[in-house]
């Protein structure tokens, strides 16, 4: 009673101050409903608080300060609460002296409450949550901070991935409780509900892959003992796995129930110990997750997981000092991806330019060129006039380029995907495949032997060429097509690869595939239209022969291009930077002395060559490119015009003094970037990487060694690879409990995932934030992001940003 009337007395007495002091606004409290589960929520009320000031706990006695409480109108039908309300965050227990010297417990800088609740139908939940401050003088009066929830049910038989922010992934939920058998033996099952599309592994896969899923027991032998091994209740699938190599791997979909026997020495027994376990969908994996779990065997209850005599960690929040509002808004419309339409156009132009110079090239290769002369002829000598001479040969070129359209049109129809795409570039069978291709079109323009299509289709062809009107004139179109594929086929199969190697994919093909055909109509339409023209053009001879060696030797380059695809993607070992150049250098020697007569081929005139003003010509291009290539041999050597063909700078055979990826320097510490990053002046690339994750590799072995991203990635930025599945253990003073998951934090690893997921709202890898030295993101963060353009635009926006932050602050 005594209490009660102090308590009624200091608030009169403290009243004035607080309306004197009604702007203070020491605490500011976040609500928000995280989808833990199907029909699950977990109802979080986050408070922040300023120095100084504290906020009292749930569970304090009575007389003194007003409890923290959460408060709901009505709890509506349909919604049930799971347990008690949880309180996260540091709390301290001391003597209070505006309370009479009561012993109170409370909270400094921030607290975390936490309801689980499940639902049955959609519901909405109100309600106001409570609270008192007060500093080391005065408190201001209770506040209550309204709140509502709409929670939304799942639809029946749904599959709805779960993601307890934008972007949280968590596909598994767990259950943990106990079987009693006799008075002295239990089980404990571990069940797994798996989100649609999602994998867990077994705990009997081969090393080298995915984490198998495994449980530990920490304390057993004090109060019990394991009977066996914990039994797979549920039968896994084995099969191959794409995401690790196609290893044979065992794994669970939809469900997984886990058992292990207990027998019991002391009845009071509690079992701890906690659950590893890793999973994977079609295209990513999530970092691997430890979860503590300790259950009375006598109740079946999960209690708190914390040993006797355990240190209690502290609740905090991963604090980092970053402002996450991006600075820039160069790729804001893409949000998460940086895909413009505009680089979409610049790559269709230049694989359609690349198709035409590929054109161009066949026209002078023997096959086309005699060709030209004799079909203009027949144009303009068999019609009556010469406007319809010229309107036949347009026809006829008309003809050519839908022709070669239509060589384009299944890849279009059957639409491949990206990822086949990708798959097809970075494949090492398929790169390997083209690289015996490749050699074989270059015997063949050198002259050892003959690609040729099939005579009846030849002979079908010339035949329906002789109906008369524009049928028979498209049909002699068809006709120099599969006559001319001998000279054609290896360049269209250059440009086949090509283009559905690169990003863009069937659409690529079409544009270039398109170039092509008007590269080979061009002269019809343009010799019909001026034939005074065609008396200009050079004699057929031995010169076209000579062109066909000289693009041997440039489809023996562009070969081994595709076999270091291979060689970087296997890790061979053999193709290293220098020796690619050296065989490129190579390859341009050929040309000069076959230019000068010092070799031939089967198919060269015999005698000695004559060298004219344009063989001269091409000799010494090709002897300046031979020397252009060869300064790749030594160390540090880029030749500019290799750029985006040659392995990158890190594949070499001179040894590399880092241990970051592609041999770049990097840290893997947050706060050491940051540090130097403000020496040196450069914005940091923050890299969420993982030892297990496939795509963070897809990235470092196909993205970053492009030149245009790694002289970036090198030079612009500090980089800082964070692996969150880096199980190092953190010093026991740094360990700590995340106010955002409620999960404990002890390894390194641990520190970085709930810096993503608190800061950034994500948990999957590969993920890059790009942060300017004081803290401020520069642009829209990306996740995987396998094309080069737009992850080369995505670093160009952030460093565009950091440069503008920079010429203002200098103002």
């Amino acid at each position: 009673m005594r209490r009660s009337i102090t308590a009624a007395l200091f608030f009169l007495l403290v009243l004035p101050v607080t309306l004197r002091a009604q702007l203070l606004q020491p605490v500011t409290w976040q609500m928000s409903a995280e989808k833990t589960g199907t029909n699950e929520y977990t109802l979080i009320y986050k408070a922040t608080i300023e120095e100084g000031w504290k906020v009292y706990a749930t569970d304090i006695e009575t007389g003194g300060p007003v409890p923290t409480s959460v408060n709901y109108e009505k709890i509506p039908d349909g919604l049930t609460m799971q347990g008690e309300l949880q309180q996260l965050g540091r709390k301290e227990e001391a003597v209070e002296p505006l309370f009479d010297n009561m012993t109170l417990k409370f909270f400094h800088k921030r607290v975390t409450l936490r309801q689980v609740v499940t639902i049955t139908k959609d519901v909405t939940l109100k309600g106001f949550v409570e609270f008192m401050t007060c500093d080391d003088r005065q408190c201001l009066a209770p506040e209550a901070v309204d709140f509502e929830f709409k929670l939304v049910a799942d639809e029946a038989g749904s599959d709805t991935e779960t993601t307890g922010h934008d972007g949280i992934l968590t596909p598994i939920k767990w259950k943990v409780y106990s079987e009693k058998i006799d008075e002295t033996n239990y089980y404990i099952y571990f069940d797994a509900s798996i989100d649609n599309g999602w994998k867990l592994y077994s705990q009997n896969i081969k090393p080298g892959g995915p984490v198998p899923t495994s449980f530990k027991f920490k304390n057993a032998g004090s109060g019990y003992a394991l009977i066996g091994k914990v039994d797979e209740v549920t039968r896994p699938e084995e099969k191959k796995e794409p995401l690790f190599d196609n290893m044979m791997l065992r794994y669970f979909k939809h469900h997984a129930q886990f058992r292990q026997h207990i027998t019991l020495t002391d009845t009071a027994a509690v079992v701890r110990g906690s659950y590893t376990f890793m999973t994977c969908d079609a295209s990513q994996c999530l970092p691997a997750e430890e979860v503590d779990f300790a259950i009375d065997l006598r109740s079946g209850l999960i209690i708190a997981t914390e040993e006797p005599g355990e240190d209690t960690l502290e609740v905090a929040e991963a604090d980092f000092g970053i402002n996450t509002t991006p600075l820039g808004s160069c790729n804001d419309e893409t949000g998460d991806t940086v895909t413009t339409a505009e680089g979409k156009n610049r790559g269709f132009a230049g694989i359609f330019l690349l198709g035409f110079v590929g054109g161009l090239l066949a026209l002078l290769t023997p096959c086309v060129f005699p060709m030209i002369p004799l079909t203009v002829s027949f144009f303009t000598k068999r019609s009556q006039s010469k406007s319809k001479g010229v309107f036949e040969a347009l026809f006829y070129g008309f003809s050519i380029i839908l022709i070669y359209a239509l060589l384009a049109l299944p890849f279009v129809i059957y639409k491949l995907p990206p990822d086949t795409l990708n798959a097809i570039s970075t494949n090492v069978y398929l790169n390997i495949a083209f690289f015996v291709v490749f050699l074989a079109f270059a015997f063949s323009f050198f002259g050892y032997y003959e690609l040729t299509l099939p005579n009846s289709w030849l002979n079908k062809a010339d035949s329906a060429s002789n109906v008369g009107g524009l049928v028979g004139i498209f049909f002699m179109a068809l006709t120099l097509a599969l006559v001319s594929f001998s000279c054609t086929g290896p360049i269209l199969g250059s440009l086949l690869v090509g283009s559905l190697s690169a990003e863009g994919g069937q659409m690529n093909l079409m544009a270039g595939m398109i170039g092509f055909g008007a590269a080979l109509a061009l002269p019809f339409g343009l010799f019909a239209a001026f034939p005074q023209f065609m008396n200009k053009l050079p004699k057929s001879g031995g010169w076209l022969n000579s062109v066909k060696v000289v693009l041997g030797f440039l489809e023996v380059a562009l070969a081994f291009k595709f076999f270091s695809n291979a060689d970087l993607v296997a890790h061979f070992g053999i193709l290293k930077r220098e020796v690619f150049f050296i065989i490129w250098t190579l390859c341009g020697i050929g040309i000069v002395i076959y230019l000068l007569g010092w070799i031939k081929f089967p198919h060269d005139s015999p005698g000695k060559v004559k060298i004219g003003p344009a063989r001269a010509a091409f000799g010494i291009i090709f002897l300046a490119l031979s020397v252009h290539f060869g300064s790749g041999i030594l160390k540090g050597g880029n030749p500019f015009l290799a750029s985006g063909f040659a392995p990158p700078m890190f594949y070499s055979i001179y040894p590399q003094d880092t241990h970051c990826p592609l041999g770049l320097d990097c840290f893997h510490d947050f706060d050491e970037a940051v540090a130097y990053a403000k020496e040196v002046n450069k914005p940091v690339m923050v890299d969420f990487t993982g030892w297990a994750c496939v795509n963070c590799r897809k990235m470092e072995e196909h993205v970053w060694p492009e030149d245009e991203v790694y002289k970036l990635i090198s030079e612009e930025y500090v980089l800082v690879s964070l692996y969150v599945d880096d199980k190092e253990m953190l010093p026991a003073d740094e360990q700590y409990v995340s106010a955002f998951s409620g999960k404990k934090i002890r390894t390194i690893g641990n520190k970085w995932s709930d810096f993503q997921s608190s800061y950034f709202g994500v948990n999957s890898q590969p993920y890059y934030v790009l942060i300017s030295p004081d803290g401020q993101v520069l642009n829209n963060p990306v996740p995987y992001t396998p094309d080069v353009e737009e992850y080369a635009s995505f670093l160009e926006c952030g460093l565009s940003s950091f440069r503008e932050a920079e010429q203002v602050a200098e103002k």
